[in-house]
């Protein structure tokens, strides 16, 4: 992929904004909206920690045709084992960190499964890992991926508020997961 030739003036144009956000609201929301920016600037090798960041806290990584190269490596890399990216310009409160899934602890219930194994019951999770993205110090996505390329995302409470529109998938899920339980018994 090539660089594009006003790359880094669309880069300064954008730690500008950012920096120029005043409030947290406003400061996530021009991180967010940045990541269109920056992520076209930016020449695709190994992943990237800063579009990473920005792309995981996008609506829907999948909708950004600039986020998919950075994403799809970083799914690539973690898969085998390799660190998370860091970004130096994430700022204060702004972050990304990477676990392994485990069920029936570390997966959500719509994802996790128990089976028998010949010492007992065996759980497993349909997802790989989890990273989590938190902006201004609080959570605001956590994204689980398998090492297919399967994503899904949930997001924060105040992360819905501030984007209005995000990838409904997990959501949906776990309320179709919820339906299916049987009723409690009293």
């Amino acid at each position: 992929m090539r660089l594009l030739a006003n790359a880094g003036g669309m880069q300064r144009r954008a730690i500008r904004q950012w920096r120029a956000a005043s409030d947290r609201t406003a400061r996530s929301a021009a991180g967010i909206a940045a990541a269109v920016v920056l992520t076209a600037a930016m020449p695709v090798q190994a992943a990237d920690g800063c579009p990473v960041l920005l792309c995981l806290a996008a609506p829907s990584w999948r909708a950004i045709p600039e986020c998919v190269p950075p994403i799809q490596q970083l799914f690539r890399d973690l898969a085998r084992s390799r660190a998370f990216p860091t970004c130096a310009m994430a700022g204060a409160g702004n972050s990304a960190s990477h676990a392994w899934a485990s069920a029936p602890g570390r997966c959500p219930p719509q994802y996790s499964g128990v089976y028998d194994g010949p010492d007992g019951p065996r759980h497993s999770c349909d997802y790989s890992g989890a990273i989590a993205i938190s902006v201004d110090g609080a959570g605001f996505a956590t994204t689980w991926w398998s090492t297919s390329g399967n994503t899904v995302t949930a997001f924060s409470a105040a992360a819905k508020a501030l984007l209005g529109t995000w990838d409904t998938r997990f959501d949906d899920d776990y309320t179709a997961w919820l339906i299916s339980q049987p009723a409690p018994r009293n």
